[in-house]
């Protein structure tokens, strides 16, 4: 009887061991699994948020615009109208400069004439680079455009190319007046002096040119054409008028052949000793050869009709 009841005691104290062992190695793996997975996950995310990283760098990097030089333009532009009246629309024009503070460079009118009996005039004008398309658009309500157009030149690589030669430039003549002031003999001050010359007018003349070139950048040129729509022709004037530009012209006629007349009467007074000699030399050069000239022999029907 007591050995019946040990042998069950010992077997649920077995098992029970068995079990206790079982879940504790179970325990123990999953801690395990798990303290081996943080680190894992950290890394990932530790990964992702480097190419996390990486991705917005390179994506601000290709939104980011590449920066560019403004291009230097030289822009002209020219626009021919056809107006009511070419007076009042050079008037006109000459409040648009004011008011887009632009300078007027040239004017010149032309009245008909039989080949072209409309009036017409063309002006130069000069506007602020910024100020061009408002100005065409202003020109363009004074009449009716027959032509519009604008060419554009860049002239920034002239310009990089103007500066650096100038910058180049300054830097050698700085040298120069170093060189200049350590100088000893006064051949070499000479020599020095010579190039030192040389460079600073070369500075000013590009200088001159790169100056002009920035001013052409900055201010536009318009040229602009009128032309009278209605032909003005002069009317034919009357009798009356025709009559007395006739009378004008023949007194002025007269006056002007009477006037001949008198200078050439007050030529011959002056000069006149001399064409009296003159006509005493011929006077007397035809009496002599008169006297000296050989008589002829009388034949015998002259002596019989004597």
């Amino acid at each position: 009887m007591y050995t019946s009841t040990k042998l069950p005691r010992t077997s649920a104290l077995f098992i029970s061991a068995l079990l206790g062992g079982v879940i504790f190695t179970s325990c123990a793996s999953s801690d395990r699994s798990t303290n081996q997975s943080a680190p894992q996950i950290a890394a990932n995310g530790g990964v992702n948020q480097l190419s996390a990283r990486e991705n917005s760098i390179s994506q601000k990097a290709d939104a980011a615009p590449i920066a560019r030089s403004r291009p230097q333009l030289i822009k002209k532009a020219a626009i021919s109208l056809t107006v009511n009246s070419v007076d009042k629309t050079v008037d006109a024009v000459s409040q648009i400069i004011n008011q887009q503070q632009g300078d007027l460079i040239g004017l010149k009118q032309q009245q008909p004439k039989n080949d072209n009996p409309r009036y017409t005039a063309t002006i130069q004008l000069r506007i602020p680079e910024n100020r061009l398309e408002p100005t065409l658009e202003q020109l363009a309500k004074l009449g009716t455009v027959d032509s519009r157009n604008i060419t554009a030149e860049d002239v920034g690589d002239r310009l990089v190319d103007f500066q650096a030669r100038l910058t180049n430039l300054q830097k050698t003549e700085a040298n120069l007046q170093k060189i200049m002031d350590r100088a000893g003999s006064v051949r070499d001050v000479l020599s020095v002096a010579q190039e030192l010359s040389n460079v600073r007018q070369t500075i000013e003349q590009i200088d001159a040119q790169l100056k002009s070139l920035q001013n052409q950048v900055a201010y536009s040129t318009i040229t602009l054409n009128l032309e009278a729509s209605v032909s003005s022709t002069s009317p034919q004037p009357d009798l009356g008028l025709q009559v007395k530009e006739t009378w004008n012209n023949s007194t002025h006629s007269l006056r002007a052949f009477s006037v001949g007349l008198l200078k050439l009467g007050i030529w011959l007074i002056v000069y006149s000793p001399y064409l009296l000699i003159f006509a005493a030399l011929i006077y007397g050069f035809r009496r002599w050869r008169r006297t000296h000239s050989p008589r002829l022999p009388q034949t015998p029907e002259s002596t019989i009709s004597d």
